[in-house]
């Protein structure tokens, strides 16, 4: 005979096993187990921590430009010759290096033509034809001198090197004679325009560059094909450009001649601008012709001779017909920098670039502020046939642009400033490390700018709802040269733009977000982080683990679907409490937010963490209500990205809801 505590054990074992079993309790298929299962096994290194930080033995090469360039303009020509001193920091001898020779896109051979579409885009360049290599030769430290061999292969050159540059600090001379015709229309990142008063020039990847050699993939030598922007190593700059003597030119860094090309006119303007919150002119557009005001010579050549110090890449711009005004940029501590435009006489007006030196001075300010301080002496708008593009301390902008559409490309082209000039990611592979990022933080100086004059369209975040579900769409990690150039724009900028948002206001909120975001930035300014770098340092930073959201939102075509299944009453009784029933639809998960609305007025709010999914799709609660419930609502702030508004919200009908 079976007594009863025996009996009892077995029926308490029983219960455990069905309790517990997924067997009986729900299959392991319909877990969401692996949407919360590591995105990378992830160990760290010596080189890449997995704290998000570089590690002890962290390396990166080293590349310093010395470079001397003359404009013929009757022939749109630039030729000249670069000195790279480049030193090897890796613990690896190289016998070889690589070079980046992007003028090569504008040959009617390159990979670059040859791959565009036939309806053209952005990226479409003329065929100017390209670099035009002359003498090649490298100098060792011991003072050895010798020719290397150059392999050119579309927009890279190889130098085959005679002796091998040895590994952990050694240093090796390069010296490259170059020429090429500057392309009308270089890919919107460089070219010419032609303007009522002269040609204006935008000059841009406009010296052979070296190429990344990183811990990660050894030489980054990935072609120029347009879509793709650049990957860079940091050094100093010493440049100078000779131009016609009615030209003014600006470029990146600190004009270091002032006095040889400048009047003294110009020169007090300028001393008066540094010293401004206001918009100083310092070539008015009356002024433009008036050589013997604003020009040192009146025939001939001058050169313009810049340095830039800890910089990946300079750019300049040239004209006779510049209208140039300034003022200062209150950093720090009481430190500065100076705020310029210059722009053709056909983009003039208070509607239009007369507000640029405004609209640069408060996009630097806010940022330098908000996130990292900005390293350089100068921002220099350009006004000329370029769109939109970015280079350290000097942007591209089209001369046509006006009011809110000159904020929106002067802010997000100066917010490329913090990347990827500051935080220096590889834009060949990853553009949303750059575009998005940079979208995000342009969100923030746009509402804070002038009493939030033009709004951001990045709270908006449901308008997004089409981009999401699209049959076509692809993911943010999809490589800019392989992504169709009509999906380029949200998952390179918009989408993880917004993601950066969820992660900010929703997920992790301001505070938390903010000191793991500045820690980011802080230990990788200079360096070359990874995306395992950047989700690593904001988990680590923030105290989350996010494998859920970056697989979801960052390397996938999920879709978020929440929805209000069923509601019912604690025995019948509103008063004794309901019970709610809620459902994730999609293959995205996110936290919850729950209002309820009862009919004596009483609205409270549920906050769920985002776990509540990790066993499964479907979530039931129990809420302390003291009468009837009117309505339940899921995320009443509209801060998600939920494809379906239609099951977000459950209104009473006056009848029961059974679960």
């Amino acid at each position: 005979m079976i007594s009863n505590s025996l009996i009892n054990k077995i029926l308490i074992t029983v219960f455990i096993i069905f309790s517990f079993s997924p067997v009986f309790s729900q299959k392991a298929e319909e877990t969401n187990q692996k949407l919360f299962a590591p995105l990378f096994e992830w160990q760290g290194n010596p080189y890449r921590a997995a704290l998000g930080v570089p590690g002890e033995k962290y390396w990166q090469n080293k590349a310093d430009y010395s470079i001397a360039v003359e404009l013929d303009e009757e022939n749109h020509l630039i030729s000249g010759n670069v000195n790279i001193s480049y030193t090897n920091n890796s613990p690896h001898s190289l016998n070889f290096l690589w070079l980046q020779l992007d003028q090569n896109k504008f040959s009617k051979e390159s990979r670059g033509s040859l791959t565009m579409p036939m309806n053209g885009g952005r990226w479409v360049g003329d065929y100017a034809g390209g670099y035009k290599i002359g003498q090649v030769e490298v100098k060792y430290n011991d003072g050895e001198t010798a020719e290397p061999q150059k392999v050119i292969n579309d927009t890279r050159m190889q130098l085959r090197l005679p002796k091998a540059l040895v590994a952990n600090g050694g240093n090796i001379n390069i010296s490259i004679a170059f020429s090429y015709k500057v392309p009308e229309y270089g890919a919107d990142r460089m070219g010419r325009l032609v303007t009522k008063k002269g040609r204006l020039y935008e000059m841009a990847q406009w010296y052979p560059r070296m190429a990344v050699y990183d811990d990660v993939k050894g030489w980054n030598n990935e072609p120029y094909l347009g879509s793709g922007e650049f990957y860079l190593e940091y050094g100093d700059f010493d440049y100078k450009i000779t131009v016609p003597y009615d030209h003014i030119v600006v470029g990146s860094g600190e004009l270091q001649n002032p006095e040889e090309v400048l009047t003294t006119t110009l020169i007090k303007r300028l001393e008066k601008a540094s010293e401004s919150d206001e918009t100083v002119m310092i070539v008015g557009p009356k002024e433009i012709d008036n050589f013997k005001l604003t020009r040192p010579a009146e025939e001939g050549t001058l050169t313009w001779h810049f340095k830039m110090s800890n910089s990946r890449d300079v750019a300049w711009a040239s004209t006779k017909s510049f209208i140039w005004d300034a003022a200062r940029i209150n950093l720090s501590e009481g430190k500065s920098c100076m705020a310029m435009s210059v722009y053709p006489k056909e983009s003039y007006g208070n509607n239009a670039w007369g507000r640029s030196t405004e609209y640069t001075k408060a996009s630097i300010e806010f940022n330098s502020k908000m996130w990292f301080e900005y390293p350089y002496p100068a921002a220099v708008n350009v006004a000329g046939i370029v769109g939109g593009m970015e280079y350290p301390g000097v942007s591209f902008c089209s001369w046509r642009a006006t009011r809110g559409s000159l904020w929106d490309v002067t802010d997000h082209e100066f917010g490329h400033n913090w990347f990827p000039m500051i935080v220096g990611s590889n834009e060949r592979l990853y553009p949303w490390m750059d575009e998005g990022f940079n979208t995000f933080i342009n969100h923030y100086s746009t509402v804070a700018f002038n009493g939030n004059e033009y709004p951001s369209s990045l709270d908006n975040v449901r308008g997004n709802a089409y981009f999401l579900t699209a049959p076509s769409r692809e993911s943010i990690n999809t490589f800019p040269d392989v992504s169709q150039t009509y999906n380029l724009g949200f998952i390179a900028y918009r989408k993880p733009a917004i993601g950066l948002y969820l992660l900010r206001e929703v997920i992790l909120g301001p505070e938390r977000f903010d000191f793991a975001f500045k820690n980011y930035i802080q230990n990788w300014a200079y360096k070359h982080p990874t995306p395992i770098d950047f989700f690593n340092a904001m988990e680590n930073g923030a105290g989350e683990e996010l494998d859920w959201f970056w697989r979801g939102w960052f390397y996938s075509n999920s879709t978020l679907d929440q929805g209000v299944e069923n509601i019912s009453y604690i025995r019948e009784n509103p008063e004794d409490g309901a019970i709610i029933s809620i459902s994730n639809n999609g293959e995205l998960v996110m936290p919850v937010v729950v209002e309820i609305k009862e009919e004596n007025g009483n609205t409270g709010r549920v906050n769920l963490p985002v776990e509540i999914w990790q066993r499964g799709n479907k979530w039931t609660f129990q809420y302390k209500s003291t009468s009837k419930i009117k309505s339940v609502q899921l995320d009443p702030d509209r801060m998600l990205p939920d494809v379906n508004s239609k099951n977000d919200i459950w209104m009473d009908s006056g009848e029961m809801v059974q679960p």
